[in-house]
């Protein structure tokens, strides 16, 4: 009985394994199929980015571990980047303007590049084209409006400028209805999920990074100051909770980003909050900074010079009974900005580091550690902005409910659109409403 079924099992053996082989040759064959027809299924892959450190810095550090290696590498890119960060401060407005609108177009450069690098064996047709169209046809709306907004005395004297700007959101969805239209001509039987796929991450990449660029333009025609501060206390937070998390970190704070830490996150908070307060003493003594930015349409030039607002002019305030026994001073004298730096070296420090961990869940959805390779030792450039885009659309919230009132220039925009009656009669209303008030004398 025993070398019966010794017997049958090596002759069922063979079989089975041959059924299983013959399967498997099976399976290997769909799966070659599949491959060559790319089904719009599948772990995405990302290339890795190479290091890119310069040679120079890994010569001098090579003789050190690869923490101290980073830390120096860090410190040394960080350093530079700030010295560049003052350099164009010095340059003025408009060439920050123009770095904003050079950084928002690296940043959607490196998320558009990672999608292409996941699908582009996928042969998809036009589809870095249209991104990019998509990016141009967006930038004309909102660069349009902002020159609506801000240069309305030079729109009113330029002819085609001036029919631009009546024209300037129908102009503005043609384009993009150009572009929808050229993408639902775009469309190929076997992809289409992977074509609304990316059609869906070109948009959700056009509202996170060109729209809060145009929100940071817009904070700095407020005042550089509005620029500069919530930018800074966002570096600083930065640079304190990596040196507090690098010397002290003991504690995980968050899955998504590993070397994150407790003990950096309340450091940085409480540094920032402190360089926030003395950054906004500094800057807000200098009308260059706390002054609106608006064009002079006579010399084709912005200027920063004005009589500085009450925000900007140094207040007494009253202490409470406890800090008065602790300090001995009854009173402290400050800029009321400086009352406003608080809340926003709060928010840089408790929300913004939020678009980190949202950046750091999307590159661990893709398998990268970094955007791209621009900055040795910290990334991409989206990997040194994701928290600054979130601080952009605070700051710009916080300006439209406590800061600003209607903006002057446009409403005066409106009137001029209006017919000529209408101006006439919105001017003696006027005229009446001012006069009641005993802001204007009664005509004899």
């Amino acid at each position: 009985t025993v070398c019966l079924g010794v017997y049958a099992c090596q002759l069922w053996e063979p079989r089975s394994k041959g059924k299983g082989s013959e399967n498997e040759g099976k399976a290997e064959k769909d799966g070659a199929s599949d491959s060559e027809t790319k089904p719009d299924t599948g772990l995405p892959e990302v290339p890795v980015t190479a290091d890119d450190t310069p040679e120079v810095l890994n010569k001098a550090l090579s003789g050190l571990s690869s923490r101290w290696k980073n830390w120096w590498v860090r410190g040394i890119l960080t350093l530079a980047m700030i010295i560049f960060f003052f350099i164009i401060i010095y340059l003025g407005p408009m060439v920050l303007m123009m770095i904003v609108l050079c950084v928002q177009i690296k940043c959607f450069q490196e998320i558009i590049h990672i999608g292409y690098s996941v699908y582009h064996s996928y042969h998809l047709p036009w589809f870095r084209t249209l991104s990019w169209y998509f990016l141009l046809c967006v930038n004309y709306f909102f660069y349009g409006e902002t020159v609506t907004d801000y240069f309305s005395n030079l729109v009113q004297r330029e002819e085609p400028l001036r029919i631009l700007s009546k024209y300037h959101r129908l102009i503005s969805f043609t384009l993009y209805l150009t572009g929808f239209c050229m993408f639902v001509l775009s469309l190929v039987k076997k992809h289409y999920r992977l074509q609304f796929y990316m059609f869906g991450w070109t948009h959700v990449t056009l509202l996170i990074v060109v729209t809060q660029s145009h929100l940071i333009i817009h904070n700095l025609f407020e005042g550089m100051i509005w620029f500069i501060v919530p930018i800074s206390c966002v570096i600083c937070n930065d640079i304190m909770a990596y040196m507090f998390g690098f010397f002290f970190g003991r504690t995980p704070l968050i899955k998504l980003s590993p070397k994150k830490t407790w003990e950096g996150f309340i450091g940085g908070f409480f540094s920032t909050v402190v360089f926030g307060i003395l950054l906004s003493y500094v800057m807000s003594g200098y009308s260059f900074f706390v002054c609106p930015v608006e064009f002079n349409s006579d010399h084709n030039s912005f200027e920063v010079d004005c009589e500085p607002s009450d925000l900007f002019q140094l207040q007494d305030y009253a202490l409470p009974a406890a800090l008065q026994s602790l300090t001995g001073w009854p009173t402290v004298r400050l800029y009321p900005f400086q009352i406003h730096s608080i809340a926003l070296s709060a928010f840089a420090s408790i929300m913004g580091p939020f678009g980190g961990f949202f950046a750091s869940g999307f590159k661990r959805a893709f398998k990268i550690k970094d955007f791209a390779n621009t900055i040795p030792g910290h990334g991409g450039i989206m990997d040194r902005f994701d928290c600054q885009y979130l601080m952009a659309t605070f700051v710009n919230v916080y300006i439209a409910s406590f800061i600003r009132g209607p903006n002057p220039a446009k409403v005066i925009q409106q009137l001029l659109a209006l017919r000529l009656d209408q101006q006439l009669h919105i001017f003696n209303s006027l005229k009446t409403h001012l006069t009641e008030r005993g802001l204007l004398e009664e005509a004899a």
